[in-house]
């Protein structure tokens, strides 16, 4: 596991749940951008901390009738 900055720990803090769980969900639920304006931090420092912390963002375009399955291992 990445060691985390006092600002990353603040946040976890914060919301009470680690950034691993966290981030993915908002994420997914709002958006890069406002994931970053709800922390209260930088889109450059979001993406740092998805970087350290091995988290991957996809962006993938489905065409009409098209449905997208994400699976978890593990």
């Amino acid at each position: 596991m990445a060691r985390k900055t006092r600002l990353m720990q603040n946040v976890e803090d914060r919301y009470r749940q680690p950034l691993e769980r966290l981030l993915p969900e908002m994420i997914n639920e709002h958006g890069l951008t406002a994931t970053a304006q709800t922390l209260d931090v930088s889109k450059a420092t979001l993406g740092y901390w998805l970087l350290k912390l091995g988290i991957n963002v996809r962006r993938v375009a489905l065409a009409p009738g098209e449905s997208l399955e994400v699976k978890r291992t593990g």
